[in-house]
């Protein structure tokens, strides 16, 4: 639970983040200095893919980097909602992540076919997983419950 927890507010940081440049229109010198710097330290060398991202999101006028900010921030809240409420282990916040991050399977899939990348993958099957360890934890209590309630009521 820690671990899925702290996983969701570093994702909100992240989101933050991000948010925050949108917001404030430091988009455009964040991104040209991420890409010197990249171009710079080596990595991904020979990948003019990475290039054309960090143009492409350079090429993002400040309204829509507001827009895309303000959305940023809304899921950084909903993060850090489903990252505290998992590190204090309330069970709302294990219902929450279930509906959350399953509600997003769907076009995780989507996206993985239409643009296949092995970070995708690894993003999918990280979700999926979250979303079935976190439903088979809440189904397994549930059932545990009912058989105490049924024990105790055929005691009486």
């Amino acid at each position: 639970m820690r671990l899925i927890g702290g996983f969701k507010l570093v994702k909100a940081a992240l989101l933050v983040a991000l948010g925050l440049a949108g917001l404030l229109g430091v988009a455009h010198e964040t991104v040209e200095g991420i890409d010197a710097a990249v171009r710079w330290l080596g990595l991904f060398p020979g990948h003019a893919a990475v290039h054309r991202v960090f143009m492409r999101l350079d090429s993002i006028d400040d309204a829509t980097a507001a827009k895309f900010g303000v959305a940023a921030l809304a899921y950084a809240a909903v993060f850090t909602v489903e990252g505290v409420g998992l590190l204090l282990r309330k069970r709302w916040a294990e219902w929450l992540t279930v509906v959350v991050t399953g509600s997003f399977v769907p076009f995780e899939i989507y996206e993985m076919v239409e643009h296949f990348s092995a970070g995708k993958v690894v993003a999918l099957v990280a979700n999926v997983a979250i979303v079935l360890y976190l439903l088979a934890r809440r189904l397994s209590e549930r059932h545990h419950s009912l058989g105490r309630m049924w024990r105790a009521a055929r005691a009486a």
